[in-house]
């Protein structure tokens, strides 16, 4: 895909980064759901495609060049016009991104026209007059003590309700090897046997049973998934903050939900409460997460991280593969590449996994590997990128 975006050149730099390429946002909000349409094509949708999909994917991409130039222009107008108005409220990515697409497949390009202001206004007044909650509006609604007292008390629930990790102990070797062989086979191949592998797990709670154990003392933390030594109930939450998130385990309510609120279309007090008792109660389960499915591709990460097994072989050879790995390893003095890499990968799949869960999209075989390989290819991503940045500066 890299190849057919820059082919789109400048037209695209709005939805793009400063290396070219498409923003996560971008492939998340419009690339994926509206150009590619994975549902619909569900052979374009894995991390790794064979060599006729991803001639495929690129042709989708260029085909569409037209229609993400225009979806480009109607996002920087849209972003202009809500600075005019002065719209504070919300993520332009998250809110726009869509909507420049519909304009653009709707209008075509913006032009010069006397109704352009009008189109604008009429996209920015649906939006954030439609009554859809965002992140003031959650963190407004969980400052109100009555509304606080009711999430404390669904957090405590919860946690009472929660098993005994000691108890949970002696299942949980079992329960990760189980989860690492259905992952192999998953790994090398989608036929029906790993297929059943994988929901056998689910019906076994295998997931679970892995995930009680990270209640026992450092197990978490040793995972990336707590900086604590036992995780606690966590707070309701009054500040939240993306460049400062702790660890999944540690945070608030407030701070599991705020980025995700503005793409989950809720509106009103009834639906804010929901969503805020249904994570209360999520945080007492294993994994902290409401899917067994779910719980068992966690399981299925954290022992392939551990580097046992075909699917960590796979994930190892990405590493591998990468320049700058080989260079630090090289080079005297370089720092590991990959130090702290497990955990960075065990909490970017939690993270994908709970945001499933808030989008109410269940996971299942098909995309238990894709999900595991994923994480791991955006963590090497993003340290090729710190590893550029840092050999520029040295030259």
């Amino acid at each position: 895909m890299a190849g057919a975006w820059r082919q789109l050149g400048a037209a695209v730099a709005p939805l793009s980064n400063a290396g070219g390429l498409p923003l996560a946002r971008t492939v998340k909000l419009i690339v994926d759901p509206l150009v590619v349409r994975p549902a619909q094509r569900p052979h374009l949708g894995h991390a790794l495609l064979a060599p006729d999909a991803a001639r495929e994917l690129a042709d989708r991409i260029r085909d569409a060049g037209d229609d993400l130039a225009a979806t480009a222009a109607w996002y920087t107008l849209l972003k202009r016009r809500r600075r005019a108005r002065g719209i504070t409220d919300g993520s332009p990515q998250d809110l726009y991104f869509p909507r420049a697409y519909e304009l653009a497949r709707t209008r075509g390009a913006p032009g010069a026209d006397d109704g352009l202001d009008a189109a604008l206004d009429a996209v920015l007044d649906e939006v954030h007059e439609g009554g859809y909650a965002t992140a003031a509006d959650l963190r407004e609604f969980l400052a109100t003590p009555d509304v606080a007292s009711a999430v404390r008390r669904a957090i405590d629930e919860a946690w009472a309700e929660s098993g005994s990790a000691d108890a949970a102990a002696d299942g949980a070797s079992d329960a990760l090897a189980g989860a690492l062989a259905a992952l192999d086979a998953l790994a090398e191949g989608r036929d029906a046997e790993a297929f059943d592998a994988f929901d056998a797990l689910v019906d076994a709670g295998a997931g679970s049973a892995a995930g009680r154990a990270l209640g026992a003392p450092g197990a978490a933390r040793r995972a990336g998934l707590s900086d604590r030594e036992v995780p606690a109930p966590p707070a309701v939450g009054e500040t939240a903050s993306k460049s400062a998130l702790p660890a999944p385990f540690d945070r608030s309510i407030l701070e599991r939900l705020f980025q995700a609120i503005s793409a989950l279309d809720i509106a009103g007090t009834a639906a804010l409460a929901q969503l805020a008792d249904e994570e209360a109660r999520r945080t007492g389960l294993p994994w902290q997460l409401g899917s067994e499915a779910g719980r068992v591709v966690a399981a299925a990460g954290l022992a392939a991280t551990d580097g046992e097994g075909s699917a960590a072989a796979r994930l190892d050879a990405r590493w591998q593969r990468e320049a700058f790995v080989r260079h630090a390893r090289r080079t005297p003095g370089e720092a590991d590449p990959r130090a702290g890499a497990r955990e960075a990968i065990l909490r970017r799949l939690w993270a994908r996994l709970h945001g499933r869960e808030l989008r109410r999209q269940p996971v299942d075989a098909a995309e238990a590997w894709d999900l595991v390989d994923g994480a791991t290819r955006s963590v090497i991503l993003d340290r090729r990128d710190l590893a550029k940045t840092r050999l520029g500066r040295a030259a």
